[in-house]
Parts: C-alpha cells; sequence; structure tokens
C-alpha cells in the first residue's frame, strides 16, 4: 500500500463500462517526511476522500477488486484516509 495526498480531481464525460460512477482523484505518494517522492497517479475514490486529505492507496488487481468487478480497468484505488501515522 502507499500513502499519498490527494492534490486534484478528474472529470469525464464518458468512462469502461463498469466505471460510471466512480469518482477519479489526482493523487500522490509522499514519504516518511512528508514531501512527495514519485510521479501524480489517478486513483478510484468510493470512501469521499478530498483535496488535501492524506489517503491509502492500493493499486494492481487488489484495486479492482474494490469496485467489485474484475474486468473493471482500475489500477489504483484509494482505500482509507489517514488520520495520523508515527515513523519510529
Amino acid at each position: 500500500m502507499i500513502i499519498a495526498k490527494v492534490i486534484g480531481n478528474v472529470w469525464t464525460t464518458q468512462k469502461e463500462k463498469g466505471m460510471e460512477n466512480l469518482k477519479l482523484l489526482i493523487v500522490r505518494p509522499i514519504g516518511h517526511d512528508n514531501e512527495f517522492i514519485e510521479d501524480i497517479f489517478v486513483a478510484v475514490d468510493r470512501i469521499g476522500a478530498g483535496i488535501s486529505e492524506t489517503v491509502l492507496i492500493t493499486k494492481g488487481s487488489p484495486a479492482q477488486k474494490v469496485c467489485g468487478d474484475q474486468n473493471t480497468p482500475i489500477d489504483a484505488a484509494i482505500v482509507g484516509i489517514v488520520d495520523s501515522y508515527d515513523i519510529a
């Protein structure tokens, strides 16, 4: 899983079958010092995350399972909104 910051929204008028009611957000992974560490990507959001929130993301086939259909073209999904975390 990946910890990331939500930095934007994606709006589409046409989507593939199975994605019609899915919200898409632009996210960017962050490191232990809260700095951006990787390039941005788009993730499906079914839990109601918003701009500037820190989120937990799963990628690959587990992301497809979040949407309930293995044939939906999903690569990343937000699976949690992070309240806090500690690094020793």
